[in-house]
């Protein structure tokens, strides 16, 4: 019954004859939105991002048990220690799981296999895999690449658009781009999110998207633009958006949902 209720919804919904009215509502979504990005740029300015060990340095601990790896008996074994407050979660399976922890080998001054392996010892039988280390030069390296795949991504793009489209589309596509950049970095900041190299990717993938999806409205919008008839822009971008629906909202709609089945998946063993 739901699947058949969904067929009949989704074809109703990206309807190629269907015009929603978009542009009715450009005022409120612009303020609030525009919100969002003065927010984004605040906390920006203001708030100390929390760098993860791939920019700020520290441990990697790679354990595999016989059986599956006790997260909480592993977190509890390691309260007291200098590795307390560590990130423990499941890697690759259930029987592996790594420790992350805001130190290098240096800092700590000791062994490290040797001292997980006595603090771990009540909690099963076990082997350490691995122990990587990042230090802090490494870190900050790279923060200013990571930083640099993004600035040279958004002046890629400003290029792509000036060309294939006029500059008047280019810098729409850029501030589009920049929003979503900076309103996504801006709620990794506020819940104070561990910046790593996980962070960028998803960073960069939401600017693809967010290309992807300006590329195909412009385009839409430019035809329109070139045909006979056409009086008003608010109705032409209200065309182009909603005739483009199922181009732009479902792939960016399975990625999200794959997202949270993933981390619906991962957190209760974070």
């Amino acid at each position: 019954m739901r699947a058949f209720a969904l067929s009949r919804l989704l074809p109703a919904l990206f309807s190629y004859t269907k015009i929603y009215p978009f542009s009715k509502y450009q005022l409120p979504v612009l303020i609030f939105f525009g919100l969002l990005v003065v927010g984004s740029i605040l906390l920006t300015i203001f708030k100390t991002p929390n760098y993860g060990i791939d920019f700020a340095g520290g441990t990697v601990i790679q354990v595999r048990y016989d059986g599956a790896a006790p997260i909480d008996s592993i977190r509890t074994a390691l309260v007291g220690s200098r590795f307390e407050g560590a990130q423990i979660q499941e890697f690759g399976s259930a029987s592996e799981a790594v420790i992350k922890a805001p130190a290098s080998t240096n800092e700590l001054g000791s062994d490290v296999s040797d001292e997980i392996g006595s603090l771990l010892k009540e909690t099963g039988s076990f082997e350490i895999r691995r122990v990587d280390m990042v230090g802090a030069k490494v870190g900050e390296q790279l923060r200013t690449a990571g930083t640099m795949a993004v600035i040279v991504s958004l002046i890629g793009i400003l290029i792509y658009i000036t060309i294939r489209f006029e500059w008047r589309f280019a810098i729409a596509a850029v501030l589009c781009t920049v929003h979503d950049v900076l309103v996504s970095l801006g709620f990794v900041l506020l819940f104070e999110v561990p910046i790593n190299l996980d962070i960028l990717a998803a960073i960069l993938t939401i600017l693809g998207f967010s290309l992807n999806d300006t590329i195909v409205i412009f385009d839409r919008i430019r035809e329109m633009l070139g045909k006979a008839g056409v009086s008003k822009l608010d109705n032409v971008i209200d065309e182009a958006i909603s005739r483009t629906l199922s181009r732009t909202t479902l792939p960016s709609s399975f990625v999200l949902a794959g997202a949270l089945i993933t981390a619906s998946l991962a957190l209760p063993n974070s």
